[in-house]
Order: C-alpha cells, then sequence, then structure tokens
C-alpha cells in the first residue's frame, strides 16, 4: 500500500511503501545511489540507505520514522547548532577523497563555487529528521561537487536561521555555534562569512530565472512569494556581516 508523502516544496511522487520510499528517478538517481552506499559503507549513520530502483523505476529508500526539523514550535524546540555542525563535519569527512562513477551525472540547478568534494547542496532543517536515537540527512537528488563552505552557508541560513525574525545576537551565537561545532578555524569562519550573502543571494537567482523562463517549480516558487524571502533574508545577512564576524572571528 502506498502513502503519498507530502511537505516541502518539490515532493510531487514521493511515497512510503512499508519500510521505504519511493521518489521519482532521474538522471542523477545512480549517483545519488553510490554515493549514499559509500555513506553506509564508511559507517555514516546519518543518512537512509539507498535500495536502487523497483519494478516500477523509482529510486527506493529507507523510510527513517522521526519528525522534520521544520517548523519547529513549542513541543519542538530548534536544533542545536553545534550538533548539527559535528554531524556536518563528519559528512563532509566522510565525502571527501570519495570518487564518484566515472558515468556520475548530477542535477544541482545552482552553479557551486568549487569542486572539492560532493555536497548535499540543501542542507538545512526541512531535510533533517528528528529519528529517536539520530539525526538523519534526506533529499538527496540536489548533491553534486561543491565546496564545503557552499554547504556551510546554507545550513547556516536555514539552521540559524539568518533572517530578520532572529534576534541578532541569538543569530550571531547560533552561527558561532555551529562554527564551533563543525570545528571551523579562523580562514574557514572567514570564508563562510564571505559566502553567507552569495549562497543566500543564489536561491534568489534561482528563483528571479525561473520566474522569467517559467521553468518549474521556481517559477511557482517565485509566485509563492520564496523569491521576496529569499532576498529578504540575503540582505539582512549582509547588512548585520560586522556583527556576525564579531561573534564568529
Amino acid at each position: 500500500m502506498e502513502e503519498q508523502l507530502t511537505g516541502g516544496n518539490v515532493s510531487a511522487g514521493v511515497v512510503r511503501v512499508g519500510d521505504t520510499v519511493r521518489r521519482p528517478a532521474g538522471p542523477q538517481t545512480s549517483a545519488v545511489h553510490a554515493l549514499l552506499e559509500h555513506l553506509r559503507d564508511v559507517g555514516f549513520r546519518h543518512a537512509p540507505r539507498s535500495f536502487g530502483l523497483d519494478d516500477a523505476g523509482r529510486h527506493v529508500l529507507e523510510f527513517v520514522p522521526g519528525r522534520m526539523a521544520h517548523p519547529d514550535g513549542p513541543d519542538m524546540p530548534p536544533l542545536d547548532p553545534a550538533e548539527v555542525g559535528r554531524l556536518t563535519r563528519e559528512l563532509h569527512d566522510a565525502l571527501d577523497g570519495w570518487e564518484p562513477p566515472s558515468d556520475a551525472v548530477w542535477t544541482c540547478p545552482i552553479p557551486t563555487d568549487g569542486r572539492d568534494l560532493v555536497v548535499h547542496n540543501d542542507l538545512a532543517p526541512w531535510n533533517l529528521v528528528v529519528a529517536e536515537d539520530r539525526l538523519v540527512v534526506i533529499d538527496w537528488d540536489g548533491a553534486s561537487p561543491g565546496t564545503r563552505t557552499w554547504d556551510l552557508a546554507y545550513l547556516a541560513h536555514g539552521l540559524v536561521p539568518l533572517d530578520p525574525g532572529t534576534p541578532l545576537d541569538v543569530a550571531a551565537e547560533r552561527l558561532r555555534g555551529l562554527a564551533d561545532g563543525y570545528g571551523l578555524d579562523g580562514p574557514g569562519r572567514e570564508r563562510l562569512l564571505a559566502t553567507l550573502g552569495p549562497r543566500t543571494w543564489s536561491m534568489h537567482t534561482l528563483l528571479e530565472h525561473g520566474h522569467r523562463t517559467g521553468e518549474q517549480p521556481w517559477a511557482r516558487l517565485w509566485d509563492e512569494g520564496h523569491g521576496a524571502v529569499w532576498r529578504r533574508d540575503a540582505e539582512w545577512t549582509e547588512a548585520n556581516l560586522p556583527t556576525l564576524r564579531r561573534a564568529l572571528v
């Protein structure tokens, strides 16, 4: 029996079947399967297992019971940024040096700032499951070669979160917690600060392009107001960099 899974901005066709999730396959599925197999082989516990394709050609993944970390609320406190920082460092270390298959295809819609290692590209509370004994990173279809800093800057936006609704002192403290948990050194903190604005603007650019070309789902998300939110957050982040720098460096 199939149960439609809802939530998220791009989840059409994603269903639960018993202890598995089935999602539409794409050009990236083979590479994502290899990535998740690698993480399993090296003992990384914070990603779902991948079981390949089912008879309908859908990607079959482990269903992880738990709640999504986003949105939080009175009985669902926000994630500890230091804990998420440690998880992210473990993830990046597990992928650093991994060689994808020679025929790997990636479908990240935003150009990254380098090709140091394969990164998630959508690492944020809305892709973190709070399971009974661990946090689990889901939705790997946007993974591609990138950099640690690119992944961290996107994570900082969603995790802190870096937006006008977060008191500035709280934002600074949570950003520092993320960097401390990850173990960022001084140059790494400077790179993160320099990437926070451009990484947030990159989402606005993606949605604006979709609005102009009609490409989905980005055109729909623009019409729903997501582009304005990313612009607001990018401008807020850039305006408050001096305070964030004092806390981080």
